[in-house]
């Protein structure tokens, strides 16, 4: 088995003749799955400033392991260092590098912000004004993370690359898979729908088995890191406040064009100062009052500047297409199957039971069993093994059936 589970490892010719040197003295995995001392082993750990991958970095330099950190800087330096609350903020560069100088182990800053604003910060602000409801944490770990910092790890020669997710890697009978983490209020699945078999091989999630959050600052205050009693960051971290239609309104004013609320039935209601500043489902903060019953969002037509709003059973919806797929699951999809599974449509919603149809590798028809409401074009939908913690992939929702 030692020797079936090292190879699902392997990311270059020169990894393989190490495992080999090892496997043939015969020498027990370690604690990441490689069979080699720790002390040979090179783990890249990704330090957004905060108290879980400080841990992260910690706990394996404590286990012995050769540990680099590296953090991305997404920001202005200058602004950045104003900005609290937020991965990759100037005080958070500082934080990472002063954990790294505390335990002695090497630190690096990459500057990051024209990728990030190019693979994420860019994306966000058109799909907004498209009328989607985004997700760019995910395009974050997707296109910056994961693939990025990633290949940055490989140029420096890493056996892996660990994160502070929550979430858990384990060993099944055709290779690595996701699962969600112990803690299922911490859980991060939803945001690592995307990554890849391929980057999953690489990765590694320490506190993915911790029984909660209070269990990881414990870690930290054994450390003493500075750290410990850091606060969670909440927002979208380029976005302070979470006031998404300022940060549009400034890349593109002209998003912030006004138009009409009109009701389903026909009825104009009011007017609005940007289809930028509305989401699918929401109620509050209309601007329209007089009404007898509650009125939601119900749909956003961006061309002709329109909010609709309605009825909170309109909102409700059975079939919800998805396109660009990650599947992880151990079969490859194809066109006239039905599969039984749970799934995500919002991160804070809990699963639901589903059947996925699908049309081709990367798009499908998911059939929510009960009927969904919020249901929105840009937010993700995340597969999950029925009854199972293994999550088995995802994709994005491209409109309202």
């Amino acid at each position: 088995m030692p020797a079936i589970e090292c190879r699902q490892f392997l990311t270059s010719k020169a990894n393989r003749e190490k495992v080999e040197y090892y496997m043939a003295k015969d020498l027990p995995l370690n604690s990441l799955g490689f069979a080699k001392p720790v002390s040979e082993t090179r783990v890249v750990v990704a330090m957004s400033g905060g108290v879980d991958s400080s841990v992260v970095a910690a706990l394996l330099y404590e286990q012995g392991y050769d540990v680099i950190g590296v953090t991305l800087q997404l920001y202005d330096h200058g602004a950045a260092l104003a900005k609290k609350g937020a991965c990759c903020a100037g005080i958070d560069i500082y934080d990472a590098r002063k954990v790294a100088d505390q335990m002695d182990f090497p630190h690096y800053v990459l500057d990051y912000e024209n990728v990030f604003k190019e693979a994420v910060i860019d994306e966000f602000a058109q799909s907004y004004i498209a009328g989607a409801t985004p997700v760019p944490c995910i395009r974050c770990n997707e296109r910056v993370k994961f693939k990025d910092l990633l290949q940055t790890a490989r140029d420096l020669d890493a056996d892996c690359m660990a994160t502070g997710h929550y979430i858990q890697r384990k060993i099944g009978p055709n290779g690595a898979e996701l699962h969600c983490a112990a803690d299922a209020d911490k859980d991060q699945s939803y945001f690592l729908f995307s990554t890849t078999p391929a980057q999953l091989d690489f990765l590694r999630f320490p506190l993915g088995h911790l029984a909660s959050k209070e269990a990881t600052r414990r870690l930290a205050e054994k450390y003493s890191l500075s750290v410990a009693d850091k606060p969670d960051s909440q927002d979208i971290c380029f976005i302070p406040n979470g006031d998404y239609a300022s940060v549009i309104e400034k890349l593109h004013p002209e998003a912030a064009a006004g138009g009409e609320i009109i009701h389903v039935d026909g009825r104009v209601l009011g007017r609005h100062e940007g289809v930028i500043r509305y989401t699918v489902g929401q109620r509050r903060g209309l601007g329209i009052g007089g009404l007898h019953e509650p009125i939601y969002v119900i749909s956003l037509d961006v061309e002709s500047k329109r909010v609709i709003v309605g009825p909170k059973e309109l909102l409700k919806t059975r079939l919800v297409p998805v396109s660009e797929i990650n599947w992880l699951g151990s079969s490859a999809l194809s066109a006239g199957q039905e599969l039984q599974i749970s799934v995500k449509v919002r991160s804070t919603r809990p699963s639901r039971e589903a059947i996925l149809r699908p049309l081709s590798d990367t798009e499908c028809v998911i059939e929510l069993l009960n009927p969904e409401e919020g249901v929105a074009p840009g937010q993700a939908c995340v597969f999950y093994e029925t009854g199972g913690t293994r999550i088995l992939g995802g994709g994005w929702i491209t409109k309202r059936a």
